[in-house]
């Protein structure tokens, strides 16, 4: 499956799995507890020692305000300890990162549906989803950095195998015969479906057209897993990423993009599954930079006009790019990696000079509080079955034509509305999916099993 396959309508962008410790604005709180209502890191949570907030020094006798607590309270001194010295904070969560990753998801799940090319430029949700984790990412190497790669791929790869597990032996049963097809060596890349460093193999075709299972499904089944792919690429390389960061921040933030002009854009080709997954982690590696800059405090040390306005720049000149680089899709920027790689770095950049550090959903935003909650916390299952869920709902719907009467009557209504009852109806299947399946992201934590985590339990312990 080349990058261009993966992007049409029911293809696929989490994040996977990140640290459930959040930080904004050079300030970290720690993960909340990791019973009901725990988040996960990019929707699973480490189990470490609470770190302490990040903030500047205080003079003799002065206080330092202490984060908001998981329930947006705030906590500081003991009322009438007279010892002057702050109590300990109680964990908190940035909503803001928190309600980021959510309309990500639910971006890419329209995007998959409606096909439309204009939605990666109102909202990038690749790019983003990459900053956040690269963010977290950072905040997570503060220890040794072989527990952190051995942490994520435990949070990140149980989801991905009980999703082989299922679709895989579905594709044997509608007689896909890749040995016969491609020898011994298909054993080989079979090894993707356990560790994703390449992409799995998959029929080009298999069932049957016009059936429940068509033609195309493996195709769109295997299409999310590109982005786990990546994402592993990334946290492999992180450690080294984070210390030349560190180094030379803005030579390391800005080389992703110098790739991609060169291998992106055709001027170099590198062949086969590795050069497909060279692009995706070049495409997007200025992002998960980003994400080590938000951590370490970097975008805060910029001034903000002049943090927007270059990001408006280099915008400018990713919206410039693929005005020359249309392809059939129109804009959708996944199939111009330059512009994609130029426009969601800017985005982001807006997005994290912006953030206001939410310990609790503002105004209107505090009625999504629990999908927003349910969503991080089932990030990576929503990811991984979203566009085979897409498939079934549409077949769903066309079953609304064989009902006596109502068929007849109402068919017309049902062609022109048919996306839209897609999208209403898939809903529903990706909480079923997220109640038969979402469980093992919390046993890959180390975590009770939770149907339904959305942050229900916490709100009654509170």
């Amino acid at each position: 499956m080349t990058p261009q396959d993966r992007t049409r309508p029911y293809d696929t962008g989490y994040d996977g799995h990140d640290d459930a410790s959040w930080q904004s604005s050079g300030t970290t709180w720690a993960a909340p507890p990791q019973q009901g209502g725990a988040y996960p890191e990019s929707a699973a949570a480490y189990t470490a020692a609470p770190l302490a907030p990040r903030t500047p020094a205080a003079p003799s006798g002065a206080h330092l305000p202490a984060p908001s607590g998981g329930d947006g309270s705030v906590t500081g001194a003991g009322a009438g300890s007279g010892t002057g010295a702050a109590a300990p904070a109680k964990p908190g969560r940035d909503r803001y990162l928190d309600l980021l990753r959510a309309v990500a998801l639910v971006r890419v799940v329209c995007f998959h549906l409606f096909g439309w090319g204009w939605l990666t430029v109102v909202f990038p949700s690749m790019g983003v989803m990459f900053a956040l984790a690269g963010s977290l990412m950072a905040r997570s190497l503060s220890r040794p950095a072989g527990s952190v790669i051995r942490g994520r791929l435990r949070r990140l790869l149980p989801p991905m195998w009980l999703f082989a597990l299922v679709v895989v032996p579905a594709m044997f049963a509608l007689s896909w015969k890749p040995v016969r097809e491609e020898g011994l060596w298909w054993f080989v890349k079979l090894g993707s479906y356990i560790l994703p460093l390449g992409s799995p193999p998959y029929p080009e075709e298999s069932g049957s057209a016009g059936g429940w299972l068509e033609l195309s499904w493996a195709d769109q089944a295997a299409g999310p897993l590109w982005y786990i792919r990546a994402y592993l690429w990334f946290v492999l390389a992180s450690p080294l990423l984070l210390k030349a960061f560190r180094r030379l921040p803005w030579v390391t933030l800005l080389a992703p993009v110098a790739l991609t002009a060169v291998i992106g854009t055709g001027l170099v080709t590198v062949p086969g599954t590795f050069g497909e997954g060279l692009v995706d982690f070049a495409v997007f590696g200025a992002c998960w930079v980003l994400g080590f800059a938000h951590h370490d405090g970097l975008l805060k040390q910029i001034p903000r006009y002049l943090a927007v306005s270059s990001a408006a720049i280099v915008m400018g000149f990713g919206l410039w790019w693929a005005s020359g680089h249309l392809t059939a899709e129109g804009w959708n920027l996944d199939e111009i990696p330059l512009a994609q790689a130029t426009w969601s770095l800017g985005f982001c950049a807006i997005l994290l000079v912006y953030s206001p550090s939410w310990q609790k959903l503002p105004g209107r935003f505090a009625a999504w509080d629990s999908l927003v909650t349910l969503a991080n916390n089932r990030a990576v299952t929503i990811y991984l079955w979203h566009n085979l869920l897409l498939m079934a709902s549409a077949h769903l719907v066309d079953q609304l034509w064989a009902v006596p009467w109502f068929g007849d009557t109402f068919g017309t209504y049902i062609e022109r509305s048919y996306e839209v009852l897609v999208l209403i109806a898939v809903w529903p299947l990706i909480g079923l999916a997220i109640m038969a399946f979402g469980w093992v992201e919390d046993v890959a934590a180390k975590r009770r099993p939770r149907l339904w985590p959305n942050g229900a339990d916490r709100g009654r312990r509170a």
